[in-house]
């Protein structure tokens, strides 16, 4: 299904249909602040798993990125961070950043695995970010890739990435064209924080 959201009218009723879609296990691509994303509930084992397999990885072995509507349930997930890190994260989100954080016990009951980092995105688009807030919980995201396009990596219209994704998730996301650059990567899982990937995001360390 295509659905189109127009991201200066938002309706109420668009978003409590798709919350109510990842509630019910629905896999399904939207737009962020940078390229369109693809993701799930992160408390539907099943759907977490197809995510993967679109992804063509094994969920225990994936750098998956958790989205977050604001930072009220970073604790739920990560362990315990240093105010300068906090403080940065205030000061970047909502915009183009995922950064690497410890993970707490709770990312292994979700991954079957020892994963100890888990990325954390709060980006700047309302569409997204109402749905998961009306979720109540995050979602599980990765970037769409456009591996037929020899120049560009990722998909900017919504109408491609439904052609190419009808058959393979529940429901895209039509609201607006996407950005074809990513978000940038900040680790601060250790001691230095550092950029890992310089994407649309500008930040200083």
């Amino acid at each position: 299904m295509l659905l189109r959201i127009n991201p200066t009218q938002i309706r109420p009723t668009d978003i409590h249909y798709v919350a109510e879609q990842l509630r019910q296990g629905a896999v399904i691509i939207y737009p962020t602040d940078t390229v369109y994303g693809i993701g799930c509930d992160i408390t539907k084992p099943k759907a977490i798993e197809r995510v993967a397999k679109l992804k063509n990885v094994k969920v225990e072995k994936a750098n998956f990125t958790f989205m977050f509507h604001d930072l009220s349930h970073l604790a739920d997930y990560t362990l315990p961070i240093d105010n300068d890190v906090f403080k940065l994260m205030k000061k970047s989100f909502p915009g183009p950043f995922t950064f690497i954080l410890k993970a707490n016990n709770s990312i292994p009951k979700l991954f079957h695995n020892t994963k100890k980092t888990i990325g954390i995105r709060i980006p700047n688009n309302e569409i997204i970010r109402s749905i998961i807030k009306e979720l109540g919980n995050p979602i599980l995201n990765t970037s769409v890739h456009d591996d037929d396009d020899e120049i560009a990596e990722y998909f900017s219209d919504p109408e491609d990435i439904y052609n190419k994704y009808q058959k393979l998730v529940d429901l895209v996301i039509a609201g607006g064209y996407g950005n074809l650059v990513p978000s940038t990567i900040v680790d601060c899982s250790d001691r230095e924080i550092k950029i890992v990937r310089q994407g649309l995001g500008e930040i200083e360390i």
